[in-house]
């Protein structure tokens, strides 16, 4: 085991999208644990549209200030205990941020099953597929025979959201950027139908393909997007709010979506906000379904693993700009 312990440190908040030249990669040493505390060596690092949202304020998280280690989730394995709930080997999800070594207090980790492989308790069995289960099921509640809408639908969290509708007996409609994301997620994910937000006819795409309405849309990316399907809602619509990944790199908005009051009220749509945690007291049943569901090959997992922990900067910018399919993740 080293003494070094690499970090990434951001180090300037960026005033306009973000780059690899706000970073900086710098040594320390590695942590010793107090009592009370592990420390964790990080294996895989999560990578989120949320890790922009930081950077720009407080949110369900404290804000990211220059010349801090960038903040971020990883799978780590415990290499120093002074704890009696966990010991050396094993593993944790972590809010290590972007370090190889992290000392953390024990008591807000839990162990988690050493299973294989190992990226996939970072993607479908973690905040990715808890997020897309609860998202969907506990704010959407959709019913068989309805029409699912889901943005940044080849995403970590989309890709997930859209073949969990289709299980429930739904019709799944993902809304991604290009031809070939499109034929992704029909051909080898089973939606039905994937509408192009690049295309100058999006929202005839959208209509065409949603010719009944949308009973329930799953938001990723707000902006223009959300204001498209908010008029393309049926009556007693339902909406789950979990991110706003055009908003978060580059320039504010200009408008939010335009009409939304008018239109939440007389198509009496239920809008609802939720992050992960909110759940929390049903997890040990959502990883059950996730589990049965993959195992039977219902739900399939894409997964997009960098190697290299210098190559996170870049991992994080390209995520933004939509390069990955399913959850993307950097192999320290």
């Amino acid at each position: 085991m080293s003494d070094v312990n690499r970090q990434i440190v951001l180090e300037q908040l960026p005033q306009g999208p973000l780059s690899p030249d706000h970073f900086r990669l710098t040594e320390g040493e590695r942590p010793r644990a107090a009592d009370g505390e592990v420390v964790v060596k990080t294996l895989y690092v999560s990578l989120d549209a949320a890790n922009r949202a930081w950077m720009q304020g407080a949110t369900y998280r404290s804000a990211i200030n220059a010349g801090d280690v960038m903040a971020g989730g990883a799978l780590a394995e415990v290499v120093e205990s002074r704890a009696p709930n966990l010991a050396v080997g094993d593993l944790v999800f972590a809010d290590t941020g972007w370090q190889e070594y992290a000392a953390l207090p024990a008591k807000r980790l839990a162990k988690l099953p050493r299973l294989e492989p190992l990226t996939h308790l970072l993607s479908v069995y973690g905040v990715a597929g808890l997020t897309a289960y609860f998202g969907l099921l506990e704010c959407g509640q959709p019913k068989a025979g309805e029409t699912v809408v889901v943005s940044a639908a080849a995403g970590s969290v989309g890709s997930i959201v859209g073949q969990i509708a289709k299980i429930k007996g739904c019709g799944a409609v993902g809304i991604a950027g290009g031809a070939e994301k499109g034929r992704w997620l029909t051909d080898e994910l089973g939606f039905d139908a994937a509408v192009d937000y690049k295309a100058a006819d999006f929202k005839r795409q959208l209509r065409e393909a949603c010719p009944e309405g949308i009973d329930v849309y799953f938001d990723n990316v707000g902006g223009d997007v959300l204001e498209a399907c908010l008029f393309g809602m049926k009556t007693f619509g339902r909406i789950a709010c979990c991110g706003a990944v055009s908003q978060y790199d580059g320039d504010a908005p200009r408008h939010g979506p335009r009409g939304v009051p008018g239109l939440i009220v007389t198509k009496r749509l239920s809008v609802r906000g939720f992050i992960v945690s909110d759940f929390d007291d049903h997890r040990t049943q959502a990883l059950a379904d996730l589990q049965s569901w993959v195992a039977s090959g219902q739900l399939k997992v894409q997964e997009d693993v960098i190697d290299g922990f210098e190559n996170l900067p870049q991992a994080l910018v390209g995520l933004l700009h939509g390069e990955n399919r399913g959850k993307r993740m950097v192999k320290v």
